[in-house]
């Protein structure tokens, strides 16, 4: 059995799932689990799926995997609340943005459990049990941290693909994870500040310059990290937000439009703190952080004032 834990925007709390039907062959049941109707509205149809979910992970224990779908800066709570579903076996799945989640989620679960992991969607909640999907041809990657074929990587790869969901296991793991941070933290930064959709942050030369400039220093931290990126990550990044439909716009920049509390710290703010810790300036990003913080500290209640 899969256990899928996943944001419900609207309540402000994530949602466990146990998913007994088309993600994992080892079928356990969930008693106390409530029978609801998973919604899927895709680019170009729409499909409904049975599940059963609770908001108590004590009545799901010992999955086969557990694939952790809620935002970055609610990953630590998510990972101690899962402890009563890890089995000696389990192991867990993180598809957070950002680059930490993997030694966050390790510090609680025990390093043992856990796979390096990154999906690719533009989507967000309709309403409650009810995801629209709305970019991207969907795909996740996963792998060991240290990069070593396994069993488990290999067994999550072919279920996900009789599921008809593409799944990939990179030759480097922590690459895939900054890839994704340089492409998605830029977007979401320059595209918060400006609250312009992609087709105009891309159109614009300002604005593409920006997050160019944004994704650059992105991928120079990286470097002085250790991680190695593709000489032209930056020019890949702008060519999948050029592929982006005219209106699209990252959860980041959503949330921080709808006065909710957002990933800034684990994506701006990330880039600027690993890049001072390794010697590496990153203005842009710091003016992004800088300018977004007091939209931040006003959704979490750390700040009021009236706009």
């Amino acid at each position: 059995m899969a256990a899928v834990a996943s944001e419900d925007i609207s309540a402000g709390a994530w949602r466990w799932q146990a998913m007994t039907s088309r993600l994992l062959p080892a079928v356990s049941t969930c008693a106390p689990c409530a029978r609801l109707v998973f919604a899927l509205t895709a680019l170009k149809a729409t499909s409904q799926s049975p599940v059963r979910a609770t908001d108590n992970p004590t009545q799901v224990s010992n999955v086969d995997v557990v694939i952790l779908g809620v935002k970055a800066w609610q990953a630590g709570d998510a990972a101690r609340a899962m402890k009563p579903m890890v089995g000696a076996d389990t192991f867990v799945l993180p598809l957070q943005n950002g680059v930490e989640a993997f030694e966050q989620l390790s510090a609680v679960l025990v390093r043992k459990h856990m796979l390096g992991g990154l999906c690719k969607i533009v989507s967000y909640l309709v309403e409650p049990g009810h995801i629209r999907h709305a970019g991207f041809e969907p795909f996740v990657a996963f792998g060991e941290w240290d990069n070593h074929p396994s069993d488990r990587v290999e067994a999550l790869r072919e279920t996900f693909t009789r599921a008809g969901v593409e799944a990939k296991v990179p030759p480097d793991i922590q690459a895939a994870v900054w890839n994704k941070f340089l492409f998605i933290s830029g977007f979401s930064g320059v595209g918060a500040v400006t609250r312009a959709p992609a087709g105009v942050l891309r159109r614009l030369p300002q604005t593409r310059s920006l997050m160019e400039r944004a994704m650059l220093e992105i991928s120079e931290v990286a470097e002085a990290r250790g991680i190695r990126l593709p000489g032209d990550a930056a020019n890949q990044a702008l060519a999948s937000l050029d592929s982006l439909p005219e209106n699209a716009m990252s959860s980041m920049q959503r949330d921080i439009m709808a006065h909710r509390p957002s990933e800034l710290e684990s994506q701006n703010e990330a880039v600027v703190r690993l890049g001072r810790e390794a010697g590496i300036e990153t203005p842009d990003n710091s003016f992004i952080y800088d300018s977004l913080l007091p939209l931040e500290m006003q959704a979490r209640g750390e700040l009021q004032f009236s706009e």
